[in-house]
């Protein structure tokens, strides 16, 4: 039998995966400039709808996910580049790193499947082979991180005989 998955449902799953993990503080949904960016708590994981995809016997949500966190400048270090008196390399390592455990989590994990003790029962099925970006923006405050698209491939069936119409 197939369960229905509606938008709501997957965005709960993906939120749910950057609510638990420990490396990511807050976790945002929607348009990237509604988001409070110099209020926020970092790092934050903000998930970006892009399209939904009605195929013969399944539904592909597409989203953009960015995993960014604060850049910070020191005044005091000795250098005298302006970029080895940032943590930038540090904040795309720690970024890409928890990008990567997402993907992972998304593509094959008993986080994401019906059955929490099974892993080979997913509710969600996702594309193979994103691309991660990095990006570095002044907003209210200095982030940087990455952003990848990530398509999330649920099972619906369609069924015309449950349609609210007279």
């Amino acid at each position: 039998m197939i369960n229905n998955k509606t938008y709501h449902n997957v965005v709960d799953t993906i939120t749910s995966i950057g609510d638990k993990h420990q490396q990511i503080t807050t976790v945002t949904v929607g348009d990237l400039w509604d988001v409070d960016l110099e209020n926020t708590k970092y790092p934050l994981m903000h998930v970006n709808p892009t399209s939904v995809q009605a195929n013969e016997s399944s539904l592909v949500f597409n989203f953009q996910i960015f995993i960014m966190d604060l850049v910070s400048i020191k005044n005091d270090w000795t250098t005298s580049t302006a970029l080895n008196k940032t943590n930038e390399s540090e904040v795309l390592s720690d970024c890409l790193s928890n990008s990567i455990d997402i993907i992972g989590i998304l593509r094959h994990s008993k986080y994401q499947s019906q059955d929490m003790n099974d892993i080979d029962a997913p509710i969600y099925f996702t594309s193979v082979g994103q691309t991660l970006e990095p990006f570095t923006e002044r907003f209210d405050n200095d982030v940087t991180g990455w952003v990848f698209s990530v398509s999330v491939e649920a099972e619906n069936d369609f069924q015309t005989c449950t349609i609210p119409v007279d």
